[in-house]
């Protein structure tokens, strides 16, 4: 689920228009819910077609536009009539029966729609009306409020995978080196408990003195050092909730550029900023990326329960300020 400020929507193509820059890419073989009317903004969800169980794709849709109070939605199909038909009416009798009122249906090719509500055929044929999004004043809006749309799903995934080539092999050189760094500890006889507290400490200093510009060094240690449920944690409070953009550029970065076995904290910390922003497409490929560098990553998969669950971003705000968290852990002694 994404929700974002509202783009203004008065007509059957400019919900078509809206749709990629809501989702951050051109949907294909997709159905996607455009909420609105309640207290989040406009939602946009998108589901995978065909689906198996449209009924049952339907109560979780219900379930999410109902808990965060939605009124009214569009239902957009993107697919041949076979796969769009059966989830789109499956979708408006469960939706309308929890009191939600859809006020348009389309089927969507790249170059067509058809309303899936009107029996008209003076206006609405049966080949479909053409569109061009490109032309239109949503795009306009949107290109100027900052949305991005890229060409589909695949492509935003792009944006978070690893770099390859020579950064990717300078990486590697850095984080042995930060490996080695660790483990040197080890040799000067220290406690597993001093060994992680110097780790915090250290952590935290790296926290709060990060710029845009880290060194490959600089990079490989953060990434050691967020092994730390404790630096995690700070890392987590840190970022701006209210504008988080900052933070989604950083952790996208950071989380490019680290080594897989450290890849699950930034990851992390990429879904939360994105989530922040009302971003759950971008939340969930983060959650992926994390979920596949460790597939026991704990708050990878609370957060991954959040977004399905559509538990609002500001629900989930950690608003403990470093000192609330540094007591938090004193008083619960909690593994660092």
């Amino acid at each position: 689920m994404k929700t974002k400020t509202p783009l203004v929507i008065r007509s059957p193509q400019d919900a078509i228009a809206a749709v990629p820059y809501l989702l951050g890419f051109h949907p294909t073989d997709s159905l996607v819910v455009i909420a609105y009317d309640g207290p989040h903004n406009t939602c946009a969800m998108r589901l995978d077609l065909p689906q198996p169980d449209a009924k049952a794709a339907a109560e979780r849709i219900a379930a999410l536009l109902t808990q965060n109070a939605f009124r009214q939605a569009l239902l957009l199909g993107y697919g041949s009539v076979d796969d769009v038909a059966p989830v789109v009416t499956a979708a408006w009798e469960v939706l309308t029966a929890h009191k939600l009122q859809i006020t348009e249906a389309l089927r969507i090719t790249p170059d067509r729609w058809w309303s899936l509500t009107c029996v008209d055929g003076d206006c609405c044929p049966p080949e479909g009306h053409p569109y061009d999004i490109s032309t239109t004043v949503v795009a306009a809006q949107a290109t100027l409020s900052g949305h991005v749309a890229l060409e589909n799903r695949a492509d935003l995934a792009r944006t978070l995978a690893p770099l390859e080539g020579e950064p990717r092999k300078a990486m590697r050189e850095a984080t042995d080196r930060a490996e080695e760094r660790f483990l040197s500890w080890t040799r000067e006889a220290l406690t597993p408990a001093e060994i992680q507290s110097r780790l915090v400490a250290s952590g935290l200093t790296a926290l709060s003195t990060l710029t845009p510009d880290l060194t490959d060094d600089e990079v490989a240690w953060l990434g050691v050092a967020l092994t730390s449920m404790r630096v995690r944690d700070e890392a987590w409070i840190r970022v701006n909730a209210d504008d988080p953009q900052r933070d989604i550029d950083f952790w996208r970065a950071i989380l490019r550029r680290v080594e897989e076995p450290y890849a699950a904290a930034p990851a992390c910390l990429l879904a939360i900023a994105a989530y922040a922003a009302g971003d759950g497409g971008l939340a969930n490929l983060a959650l992926d990326r994390a979920q596949d560098a460790d597939p026991t990553y704990s708050l990878a998969h609370l957060l991954r329960a959040v977004v399905e669950a559509g538990i609002p971003p500001s629900q989930m705000r950690l608003t403990m300020s470093p000192e609330a968290l540094a007591t938090a852990y004193e008083d619960k002694g909690r593994p660092q």
